[in-house]
């Protein structure tokens, strides 16, 4: 009740010699009933006695009989009773409260008198629950009961309860499916796991304390009420008191400090108690004769102080945060009911109307400032249903295979930083939005997991393929019927890439059982053939020869004249054919030659390379040795892999330098890395091609 509402009061008689008695008695009369603005009558037979302190005494009586009702002791009662909110916790919403300033103030002033801990609520970092495993929610939740204040928390263990049951219903299903494939009976199943287990243990430890904060808050808040209702009385039984003035005084006093320091009352009933508190203290100034040295200097004491808290008051109008504005003003509203009694009448209005004035002048400001957010919010609002849209269209489609769905989830996880980087929804809608938008993820997260349930399965079922090929490669490895061998040695290399993918934890442990058994049989091969052949040894000194010749080769260094040069060298190196398995070396030797030569040239290096290269994949072709060709293909397809994810490494370090400048060195060394790994990627796959040409 503001102080600009209160009825204008009977001055009291100038008279000092009028009769202590009459004027004792007029008073009694006019504070027998209670003031309009205080108690509203319903009916003229009311008695006096009816007053807003018995009213609120038998509602509170009522209050408590509604919510006597005890917890749940077990964690099975208290997981099924998580969905009842206690009456204590809820606070109201902006749309809750009235618009007019000054209720809004004396709504917030009441909503921290009862909750202390309303200011600390929002200091908790809210992670994203989303992304963590079951295990990182576990602990986040074990973490927050442990550490932090019970009734703070509520909001963050709601959302980790959520997420963990999502999760651990999708495992559930799983294994159900599982279960059913195996012949199991739908009647039989059930499953449960430790981590399930430690999340129901601690999540009943944060109903029990929330259960016990809130019992006791309770309690203390009924306790506080009960004190402040007995100061009151005492108060409004100071007038009938015959004692000396000095006495009363001091008296009153001691109500005051005692008020000071009775604790925390319930919301709902702190305005009411608090108006009639201050009616009875102004009745207790207005309507007895204290002795005017006391009075006039708590007048004056008063006025000093609300004339302070005005100044501020004033003085926040001007201030650009407006939440830190308004959360100042509730204190200093605070400060005006709870520390300071009246002032003279002749000031009273004065000063409550200044104070409501600027009270007033910060509500306005911060409406405007909300009204701003609001804009704000809704235009946040778009861009999130438009990125929900983005992901919705993903999750979708039913990809095929692990580079579309590796495409994909890079993709989500870039739509998932933008909403997250969004910010804030209109609050009526932002429930309603994050459950949309964890739905959607979750929908691509089932789909892409269903994907690679599949394959795996695949895989498995390709690595009993492949160790077919193994155990045949290495019964045949020794074999000395060459002609047949070989035929077969060449189709179980032809038939090991075409199964496909196998888990890579068994990957390279079965490839180097395949290749050294494919190996062992082909250097058997080749060095029999060695032997018989003497065609190749021939080609040796022949080639031997062109490699001296090549060396001793003056080149004048103009790349017109020299580059037909080089290219003769290469086109004879290839007609002569192969040499022995053991005389290979050669080949490496040309090639270094080769390498010394175009060095001389100004080339461009991809054409330098593919040049050079020509002469390596003639001399795979004259081989006509599947296992070399294989070694190249495998050789050439992983260097691509390789490069493919040096590019993908280095692209995701600029995300570190997105706020440097393009001109810093770092950066620029990175983009000429990634060039130059482009530039080989080129050469890698022009290399495959070629020697794809040759099956």
């Amino acid at each position: 009740m503001s102080e600009k509402e209160k009825p204008s009061e009977e001055k009291l008689p100038k008279n000092e010699d009028q009769n202590l008695e009459q004027k004792a008695e007029k008073e009694q009369k006019e504070v027998s009933q209670p003031a309009e603005h205080i108690v509203e009558q319903t009916s003229e037979e009311k008695k006096p006695e009816d007053t807003i302190e018995n009213a609120m005494v038998d509602e509170a009586k009522a209050t408590e009989d509604k919510k006597n009702a005890e917890p749940a002791t077990t964690p099975e009662a208290a997981l099924e009773s998580d969905d009842e909110e206690e009456e204590d916790e809820e606070k109201p919403t902006s749309q809750d409260r009235p618009k007019d300033a000054q209720s809004e103030v004396d709504d917030a002033v009441a909503e921290d008198s009862e909750d202390e801990s309303a200011g600390e609520r929002h200091g908790i970092e809210k992670k994203d629950y989303h992304a963590m495993s079951k295990e990182a929610l576990v602990d986040e939740l074990e973490k927050l009961v442990k550490k932090e204040k019970v009734q703070a928390i509520k909001e963050h263990v709601d959302e980790i309860r959520a997420e963990f049951n999502a999760k651990f219903d999708e495992e559930v299903e799983e294994k159900k499916e599982e279960f059913l494939h195996e012949g199991g009976n739908i009647i039989d199943f059930h499953y449960s796991t430790p981590l399930k287990k430690r999340f129901n243990s601690i999540y009943f430890d944060y109903k029990e304390k929330r259960n016990n904060y809130y019992r006791q808050l309770k309690q203390d808040l009924n306790q506080n009420l009960e004190k402040r209702l007995e100061i009151i009385e005492e108060l409004k039984s100071l007038i009938d008191v015959e004692e000396n003035i000095n006495t009363t005084y001091k008296h009153f006093k001691d109500l005051q400090d005692r008020w000071k320091t009775a604790g925390a009352i319930p919301r709902d009933k702190y305005n009411t108690v608090w108006n009639t508190y201050h009616h009875h203290v102004e009745n207790f100034y207005d309507f007895l004769h204290l002795n005017r040295e006391f009075r006039d200097l708590d007048f004056k004491h008063n006025l000093e102080q609300k004339l302070k808290i005005i100044s501020r008051a004033e003085e926040l109008t001007q201030e650009p945060d407006t939440n830190r504005a308004f959360r100042e003003l509730q204190m200093l509203h605070k400060m005006w009911k709870e520390d300071l009694g009246p002032v003279e009448k002749e000031f009273r209005e004065d000063i409550w109307q200044k104070f409501s004035d600027a009270t007033k002048k910060i509500h306005d400001k911060r409406q405007e400032h909300f009204a701003q957010l609001e804009q704000q919010y809704e235009k946040n609002l778009e861009k999130k249903e438009e990125i929900i849209g983005k992901i919705k269209e993903i999750a979708d489609v039913n990809y095929n295979s692990h580079s579309q769905w590796q495409q994909k989830i890079k993709e989500v996880e870039a739509l998932r930083e933008q909403f997250f980087n969004a910010g804030k929804v209109p609050r009526h809608v932002n429930e309603q939005t994050w459950q949309k938008f964890k739905e959607t993820v979750r929908t691509f997260n089932r789909n892409k997991n269903a994907f690679y349930k599949n394959q795996k399965k695949e895989q498995y079922h390709n690595l009993e393929k492949k160790l077919e090929l193994v155990k045949i490669a290495e019964e045949n490895k020794d074999s000395e019927d060459f002609k047949a061998t070989t035929a077969l040695m060449k189709k179980i290399q032809s038939d090991w890439k075409k199964i496909g993918h196998v888990p890579r934890k068994d990957s390279d442990k079965i490839w180097k059982r395949f290749k050294a058994a494919c190996n062992h049989y082909f250097d058997r091969l080749h060095a029999t053939r060695s032997e018989e052949n003497k065609e190749e040894s021939e080609a040796f000194e022949q080639k031997k020869a062109l490699l001296d010749k090549l060396k001793n080769t003056e080149l004048t260094g103009e790349r017109k004249k020299d580059l037909p040069t080089i290219k003769q060298f290469i086109e004879e190196w290839k007609h002569l054919g192969r040499v022995p398995y053991n005389k290979r070396y050669i080949e490496g030797k040309f090639n270094k030659a080769l390498d010394h030569a175009f060095d001389k040239l100004d080339m461009d290096k991809k054409q330098t390379e593919m040049l050079k290269y020509e002469n390596k994949v003639q001399a795979l072709e004259d081989s006509d040795d599947t296992r070399k060709i294989n070694n190249e293909h495998y050789f050439l397809s992983k260097k691509i892999e390789e490069t493919k994810a040096e590019i993908i490494q280095l692209e995701n370090n600029l995300q570190f330098f997105a706020h440097v400048d393009d001109s810093n060195p770092l950066v620029q060394e990175v983009h000429k890395n990634i060039e130059d790994h482009k530039e080989q990627l080129k050469i890698w796959k022009e290399k495959l091609e070629k020697v794809k040409n040759l099956y």
